[in-house]
């Protein structure tokens, strides 16, 4: 795992802010198609809503709130 990557459980203290009365909980959880990268989504509900995140896995092992960058199809000149 990346070191200065974050793990799921600081993202989703971070952005959810469970407590004793607010308990957040995975909904879903799959790999995306095209790049086969984990996501999951974390529900918290809150006492005047209810937040949903998606969190997806990057390739160095942290989580994001954004998936990872696809590779590109890119033109390069030789040095001649």
């Amino acid at each position: 795992m990346n070191p200065t990557g974050s793990s799921l459980r600081v993202l989703v203290d971070k952005w959810l802010a469970p407590n004793d009365y607010v308990h957040a909980r995975v909904v879903r959880f799959s790999r995306m198609q095209d790049n086969r990268l984990r996501y999951v989504c974390v529900e918290a509900v809150h006492p005047a809503r209810t937040i949903a995140i998606f969190f997806f896995r990057h390739g160095d092992g942290s989580w994001c709130v954004f998936p990872q960058a696809t590779h590109r199809p890119a033109m390069m000149t030789r040095a001649a």
